[in-house]
């Protein structure tokens, strides 16, 4: 196994180690009588180049590079409460996620608040 490969190897190793379940599944937040579970899509791309040779004009040559990246996107919220357990979706900007927790947490609040006026 030749340096390119074996770092491309470890790169890949590490990125098998980082992802679990909670990688998708995020902790449990507890607001106001509601459990919040986010759940993120995550991705992630990789490319490894190699060269080896010699150039008669130039001499021997040698290369290689290796590259990557990745993102977490929120895509909802499942939300457990006294009044069940469902989905909401996240639209796609990380302001929209924000929102929407602002959302169902002011939807269980408001709730509350009605609970306590009876």
């Amino acid at each position: 196994m030749n340096g390119i490969e074996n770092l491309f190897d470890k790169a890949v190793g590490e990125i098998e180690r980082m992802l679990n379940s909670k990688t998708v599944v995020g902790e449990p937040i507890k607001i106001e009588g509601n459990t919040l579970i986010p759940l993120v899509n995550v991705g992630f791309g990789f490319g490894v180049g190699s060269g080896e040779g010699t150039e008669r004009e130039k001499g021997s040559g040698h290369g290689g590079g290796t590259g990557g990246g990745g993102g977490v996107k929120p895509v909802a919220l499942i939300v457990i409460n006294d009044e069940g357990v469902h989905l909401e979706s996240i639209k796609s900007s990380a302001a929209s996620a924000f929102e929407k927790v602002a959302e169902t947490v002011g939807k269980a609040a408001a709730a509350k608040v009605g609970e306590t006026a009876h």
